[in-house]
Parts: structure tokens; sequence; C-alpha cells
């Protein structure tokens, strides 16, 4: 039986396909978007989050770290932040073992990211049969690239179906075209990216090439899989009359496309980022003005039939 990371299983999701959902957000991603909004899914193993502002400078974290990678030093003056100490958390030496987490007191430190079995993950996801029912919805497998966990994904898709769940997979289709094969005999809806319609873009600014996922979109429908089209909106990177013209253009060109959904950007991924340890390239604190968004709607819809929203 696969066992697989995931790192978040977030219940009543309404956004991550039809009707109420469990997203199940798994870990590891090809990837490396400049706007990520989930950077903790980057790597496939558990990783440490320091959130400062919580730190009360208890000194249990440093107390239990094996591997000393936590100093907690008194200030000798408080100056403007006010705090009476220091608390240096060295990720060079840091092993993950999640010792510090478990002593934290207020929840400064936590880990993001646990092995699970295919059982744990579809009967936590069963938790909320009902809503599914009465909603139209089920379960969604997010992360991160579900693909790049495959075996696991694989499994956990045969044992939703075989309860009768409706499954999504939101993807970024940089994957094998076999893995979609198999995967779409379980799956209902992908949701699948469209990040950048220039290639020479879409590598500078994800670090990977789109060839390989415009190769997925038609492979997927010539499959016959039902495809929602998913855009980030990046102000100053793909708001871009040509891009809005290439979204539509994708969507023409394939036979079961069910909608366009526009995601405007949102700064959240940037204290993800902080907490993390991770450098954030593309550093825009202000969420996209919805305004803009739906102006991208309005135009993307004159040269398409298919179905489009800002959610």
């Amino acid at each position: 039986m696969a066992n697989g990371m995931i790192f978040n299983i977030q219940r009543f999701s309404i956004h991550d396909g039809p009707g109420i959902r469990t997203s199940v957000f798994m870990k590891g991603c090809p990837l490396r978007c400049e706007w990520c909004h989930n950077p903790e899914s980057r790597s496939f193993e558990s990783e440490l989050s320091y959130i400062s502002h919580k730190c009360v400078g208890c000194g249990r974290c440093a107390a239990v770290c094996p591997a000393g990678a936590h100093v907690i030093s008194p200030n000798t003056v408080t100056g403007d932040s006010g705090t009476a100490f220091t608390h240096t958390l060295d990720r060079s030496i840091c092993i993950r073992c999640g010792k510090c987490a478990a002593a934290c007191c207020y929840g400064a430190l936590s880990m993001a990211g646990r092995l699970y079995t295919a059982d744990e993950v579809i009967a936590e996801v069963l938790r909320d049969l009902p809503f599914y029912k009465n909603s139209g919805g089920g379960v969604t497998f997010t992360g991160g690239e579900p693909f790049a966990q495959y075996e696991f994904l694989l499994e956990m898709l045969k044992q939703s179906k075989d309860e009768g769940l409706h499954v999504c997979i939101e993807t970024s289709l940089f994957t094998l075209p076999e893995r979609l094969t198999e995967a779409a005999k379980y799956t209902d809806l992908f949701l699948a990216d469209y990040k950048e319609s220039d290639d020479v873009l879409h590598k500078k600014y994800t670090g990977v090439s789109g060839k390989t996922i415009l190769d997925n979109f038609r492979f997927l429908d010539a499959a016959g899989a039902k495809i929602a089209l998913r855009c980030p909106l990046i102000p100053e990177r793909n708001t871009r009359e040509d891009h809005y013209r290439g979204i539509a253009e994708l969507a023409n060109s394939l036979s079961n496309i069910v909608e366009i959904a526009l995601e405007p950007y949102h700064p959240l991924g940037i204290s993800k980022c902080e907490n993390f340890g991770y450098a954030y390239t593309y550093d825009r604190r202000e969420f996209m003005d919805r305004t803009d968004a739906e102006k991208a709607a309005d135009f993307i819809r004159t040269l398409t039939d298919v179905t489009v929203r800002v959610q």
C-alpha cells in the first residue's frame, strides 16, 4: 500500500470544484512559479514553519531540539521591537524532526506535511459524505502537483470512486500522458492550470516549458475528459491581451472545456514564504483589483463561447 506526503486536508472547500468538497493538499511540485501561494507544497518532505510574531521566547523549542537549530537570546535593549529576546532559527542544521513544533506553546512553530496511507485520507474525506450528497460535491486532490506522487494519487482515486465520490484533480498537467490516461478513469473533472501562453515566459516564470502542458491538454481532451481551465492572473506577468487571446484560443481548440476560471492574484504566499524560509521573487503585496480581473473576463468572452468567470 502506497504512503504519501500530505500537508493539509481542508474540509468545506467551495472553490476547488462543484459543491462542498474536501481538498487534499499533496506535497511536491516540479514547477517553481514566481507567485506560488502554497510554497510549503514544493518539497516532498515535511517542513518547519516559524511565525516570529507568535513566539514568546519560552525556550521550549531550544530545549528539545536535537540539532541545536533554535537559540533564544535575551535582548539588553528592547528598542522599537519591544521584545526582550531574539529567537534565531538555523534552518541549515534543522533535521525537521518536529520536536520543537510539538513543544511550542503558542503556535509559532508547526510542521507542514506528514505521511498518510490512502485509507487514512479517504476515511477523513468520508466524514463529510452527507454534505457532498446534498451539494453535488466530493473530493479534490490538489497540491503541489498531485501527479508528482502518482502511485499514491492513483490509489486514492480508486478508493474515492469505490465510495461513489465525485472526484476532481487540480493539476498543472506537467506529467506523463500515460499517467493522465489511468487517472482519467477515476476522475470526473480536471481543474487544469494555464499560466502563460508564451513558452519563453512560461519557462521564465514557472521554471518549465509549457509545451508538455499544452500537449497534455490536447491529450486529455481527445480522451473525452472534462476540463475546467484555471488561469491565474498575475499583474506585470501575464495580464496581457495576447495571453488572454491565448486562453480563448486554447479553450476554442478543445471539445471538453466546461469553463474558464480566472484567478486574480493574492499576496498570501509571501508570508508563507517568510514562515518557511523561502525567498519570494514576485514581491507584490497588494491583491489584484477585481475590476481589472472582470475586464479581462469581458475581453475573453468576446473571443469564446466558453463560460468565463472570475473566481
